[in-house]
């Protein structure tokens, strides 16, 4: 079945693969019920849920640059693990607190849990998957999580239906339970420690991470597309509801075409990228991501029944600049790093993602409040950004220039001639 939808052979990383689709699944069941829970379960009010839980985000931060040092010592899969068992603690405290004290430091773990599983899951990804497959790997897995997400989220929504607090309780104890077995599937995934095969005098500090200018540009180029990535959630709803005056099953719809076209598109996609040029597919994805941008601008003069038709053709467009540019960017910054400072790289990469999660929320909500053309056109004006650090990126660093082999190599990836757009 996976073969057909173009996803690589999982063989021997099976239950790699089965940890990181039991962990999706959990962490889609809690997303959608995290602010009813605490509702239900504590007395706080929403500004004290929200500030804890927004504070506990911001704690988090600096653990992303520790985890990248961690990983390089004692390897990703150990981090991995501790990743699991940090979240799974926390969501077990979350069955006893009650009050602000209690919800900042439980989701602190959980906070921190989740920066550490993310600041190895790519340096795991590295390591498992050949040389000429980490697209089809990265895409793989993203579909995977994807899949997870929307699973989660059902048995979320039935917990919202049945609306009591032993419902809530449950997702919960589902959540703490997948993390559980996702460590003990983790358990037997092979660890390998890049520092140990990596000649004594290889130097390499946090330092040579920072001072790499190729690298700086590539995290730059992950921070346009990741803003870019965080439109569906926090820019696209509030306007199909509010500024369209959709019904709100449009927006769900949304999601449901994005996750569909994820879950089954995303290998066939990278596999007909065979043979492209990586740069060329990430100049694509901001492209697609514009057009959905001008699709829903002018959305804005559609009457209602058009304006569902056009909305949801705006996020299939979309998805296709998410399905081009996310496993394309999560390979070269997985290759661009040199083996035995992997896991520091990967960490700084990773701040790409964390950053603009806390800027995305604020950011959409002002520039929806100006209005649709300061919306869509400022987000056109993130992808013009976007092209522009793609086309320094491809000058500046060789990998970027390689083409898409989606097979296992032993030699370098082909690099095109600089002109070669």
């Amino acid at each position: 079945m996976l073969s057909r939808l173009g996803f690589p052979s999982v063989g021997e990383h099976r239950r790699f693969v089965t940890a990181i689709g039991v962990d999706a699944i959990g962490s889609g069941v809690f997303m959608p019920v995290t602010l009813l829970y605490f509702l239900v379960a504590t007395p706080m009010g929403l500004v004290e849920i929200g500030a804890a839980i927004s504070i506990a985000s911001l704690v988090s931060i600096p653990v992303g640059p520790l985890v990248g040092s961690v990983v390089d010592r004692v390897g990703s899969t150990r981090v991995l693990q501790v990743a699991n068992l940090l979240q799974g603690a926390g969501f077990v405290a979350y069955l006893f607190v009650d009050g602000f004290t209690g919800v900042l430091v439980a989701t602190v773990a959980v906070s921190a849990g989740r920066t550490a599983f993310w600041g190895s899951f790519g340096a795991t990804v590295a390591i498992i998957s050949p040389p000429g497959e980490r697209e089809l790997w990265f895409g793989f897995l993203g579909a995977l999580r994807n899949v997870g997400f929307a699973l989660g989220g059902l048995l979320a929504g039935l917990a919202i239906t049945v609306g009591s607090p032993e419902a809530y309780a449950a997702v919960v104890v589902l959540n703490a339970v997948s993390y559980a077995l996702a460590f003990w599937l983790m358990l037997s995934v092979p660890n390998r420690v890049p520092a140990r095969l990596a000649p004594v005098e290889e130097p390499g500090s946090w330092l040579s991470v920072l001072r790499d200018g190729p690298y700086r540009i590539l995290v730059l180029t992950q921070a346009s597309f990741s803003l870019s990535m965080m439109a569906l959630n926090f820019a696209m709803p509030v306007y199909i509801t509010t500024t369209l005056g959709l019904p709100g099953w449009v927006a769900g719809a949304l999601f449901t075409v994005n996750t569909v076209l994820v879950g089954f598109g995303q290998g066939l996609v990278v596999r007909s990228l065979t043979g492209t040029v990586r740069r060329q597919v990430l100049l694509w994805a901001n492209v697609a991501f514009a057009a959905s941008y001008l699709v829903l601008y002018g959305a804005s003069a559609a009457s209602l029944a058009v304006g569902v038709v056009v909305v949801l053709g705006a996020g299939a467009v979309y998805t296709l600049g998410e399905l081009l540019g996310g496993p394309v960017l999560s390979a070269l910054a997985a290759e661009a790093a040199p083996e035995h400072l992997r896991g520091r790289y990967l960490s700084y990469h990773q701040l790409a993602w964390t950053v603009t999660g806390a800027i995305a929320p604020v950011g959409f909500a002002w520039l929806l409040v100006q209005g649709p053309a300061a919306t869509w056109l400022g987000l056109v004006g993130l992808t013009a950004v976007g092209a522009a650090l793609t086309v320094r990126l491809g000058a500046r660093m060789p990998l970027a220039r390689a083409r898409i082999t989606n097979g296992a190599v032993g030699d370098p990836l082909p690099i095109a001639d600089e002109a070669g757009l």
